[in-house]
């Protein structure tokens, strides 16, 4: 029995859902433990692409359960959306996706105060997407929020009212117009819908007691390292904690039950919305990088920010996650450039350091970069890390010796069967 970790080293959209539908069969129970609909998780199978917004990544495979864990926030109209897409697909949901009692849900209100508070930064908005995360997040911390167990209460519908009514009042200091009318109405259809569905659970219980049973977890975490409310860019993150710590009050299980954990990169950065980027290509090769790697969000469908790959920042990750193997994607999108570049320090006023300034918001970064030879080849044709290219092979063979953590897995295109494994590290 064991749980292992996966989540993402830098700014989210690090293709985590791939790596999770890829490791799904070797694990028992795929468990969601953070984050909300503002995570979207592409699966590419035989061709056809699936967004998972709240759904683990394990949904795809007949073997898991998949859980969707306390730390969640729950859109249920949503999550109600996928399920029926899923069901329409084939896919078998009933028996095989609960949902903890203890995730706090989104009303259509959390939703105006999100949008309200948002346009009234102006200039200085932090990018959030709009989906009520963190109005949510604010009343579960406020001790004030709904949750997935409440549902099932003979008062659900006052509770809901009281709380309403309490986020009517907050958003008169907005001018801001709304009418929440027509989406109150269906978010009550798709909680008649979950309630129905008799699939929550007290999760805890449930994914201690596999534990004892032998089964393995694979925990999925949502968004990225550099979004974690604690140690992400402040205050451009997201309301949660992303890292591996989360995990264990997300779901509820000890930090002695966790065995891997395993941090998954890009081969480059990429960020939606705004705040620090010290890596940022507002040039033509960053809109290269966009358009070949289809960096537009699955959620938003906004334009990621792209730059090169930003080695103080995933040794920051490194660090906080206790990483202990990292998979690269997106290696393929850098197929045709002929030099790839690398940040290896900042220089912060004169300063040369490999460390996140406290104050990265505001600190004025410029990256030092160690340039590569491209490698010039489509990867698509190979089965093997130690046949790939010469120039990757040494690219990959500097990147573990400067951040000291094996790069076990290399992700060479979007569809599932994409991904290479070294031999000596291939999962259990």
């Amino acid at each position: 029995m064991k749980v292992d970790i996966l989540l993402g080293l830098q700014w989210g959209d690090e293709g985590k859902g791939k790596i999770v539908d890829y490791l799904a069969p070797k694990y028992d129970v795929i468990a969601r433990f953070q984050g909300g609909p503002n995570a979207g998780h592409t699966l590419v199978i035989g061709g056809e692409k699936t967004i998972l917004h709240t759904v683990p990544s394990g949904i795809m495979h007949d073997k898991p359960m998949n859980v969707i864990g306390n730390g969640v926030v729950i859109d249920p109209v949503t999550l109600v959306k996928e399920i029926t897409t899923l069901e329409s697909k084939g896919v078998v949901i009933q028996g095989r996706l609960f949902i903890s009692k203890k995730a706090h849900l989104i009303l259509p209100t959390h939703k105006v105060l999100d949008a309200a508070s948002e346009s009234a930064k102006g200039q200085s908005k932090i990018g959030s997407t709009l989906r009520g995360i963190s109005p949510t997040y604010m009343d579960k911390t406020g001790r004030n929020g709904l949750r997935m167990g409440d549902i099932l209460a003979a008062d659900f519908k006052a509770q809901y009212q009281h709380i309403k009514e309490k986020h009517l009042r907050l958003v008169k200091q907005y001018d801001f117009e709304f009418d929440v009318t027509a989406d109150e109405l269906k978010w009550f259809e798709t909680i008649d819908f979950l309630k129905s569905r008799d699939n929550l659970i007290d999760s805890e219980y449930y994914l201690n007691e596999a534990l004892s049973k032998g089964k393995n977890i694979l925990a999925e975490g949502a968004q990225g390292t550099m979004l974690d409310i604690d140690f992400g860019t402040y205050p451009y993150v997201t309301s949660s904690n992303t890292i591996s710590s989360g995990a264990c009050n997300g779901l509820g299980i000890a930090p002695n039950k966790v065995k891997e954990v395993i941090g998954i990169a890009k081969a480059y950065c990429t960020r939606v919305g705004g705040g620090p980027f010290p890596t940022e290509l507002d040039d033509e090769v960053g809109e290269r990088i966009r358009q070949i790697g289809n960096e537009f969000g699955a959620t938003t469908g906004r334009k990621r920010r792209t730059g090169w790959m930003d080695l103080p920042a995933l040794k920051y990750a490194i660090m906080l996650n206790g990483v202990t193997q990292i998979a690269m994607t997106k290696a393929d999108v850098l197929n045709d450039f002929d030099q790839i570049e690398a940040c290896t320090h900042y220089n912060v006023d004169g300063r040369i350091t490999e460390d996140i300034p406290y104050d990265i918001d505001k600190a004025a970064i410029k990256p030092i970069y160690k340039s590569f030879k491209g490698w010039k080849q489509d990867l698509g044709a190979y089965s093997n890390v130690e046949e790939l290219p010469e120039a990757l092979r040494a690219y990959l063979h500097f990147l573990e010796a400067d951040l000291r953590t094996p790069i076990s897995m290399l992700s060479t295109g979007p569809e599932r069967e994409k991904l290479l494994f070294k031999s000596s590290l291939e999962m259990a």
